[in-house]
């Protein structure tokens, strides 16, 4: 049966039937690891802003193409536009899949599940996103929702 209220206990589901917490020991783990997660969701997030800012930068005339000297290639400044804009997209999804089922685990309407996640996105906001720099994006700031 599927709690509709917030409850408190140690027996929960998390995303899957096969994640079940019985135990209080299985219990703090699965915490713990929501909370790393969480964290772990507010990290991603900082790289990929580090990487649009870094994108959005102008290369100096002279940096229009960067050699490698050993094997003689050139590579264009679009060429590397390109590369930052997908693995930027790549980031943005692994970060919105990680975002979503954050969400979905606070749907099992556990307090001690919705306490880890909120603390975990507090503490990886702490650590990694508290800098200055996110002024400077435009339209990416800060957002209250782990899946925005």
């Amino acid at each position: 049966m599927m709690h509709m209220t917030l409850y408190w206990g140690k027996k929960v589901t998390l995303l899957f039937d096969s994640w079940k917490t019985e135990s209080w020991l299985s219990y703090s783990m699965s915490l713990l690891a929501c909370l790393v997660v969480a964290a772990l969701y507010q990290y991603l997030e900082n790289r990929r802003i580090r990487l649009r800012l870094a994108g959005e930068r102008r290369l100096p005339p002279v940096a229009a193409a960067i050699q490698t000297p050993l094997m003689g290639w050139k590579i264009s400044s679009d060429k590397a536009k390109l590369g930052g804009k997908l693995i930027g997209s790549v980031l943005f999804g692994v970060n919105s899949g990680i975002g979503y089922l954050l969400m979905l685990a606070i749907m099992s309407f556990n307090g001690g599940v919705f306490v880890a996640i909120v603390l975990g996105l507090s503490i990886g906001y702490l650590l990694f996103r508290s800098e200055v720099f996110e002024d400077d994006v435009g339209g990416v700031g800060d957002r209250t929702c782990a899946c925005a």
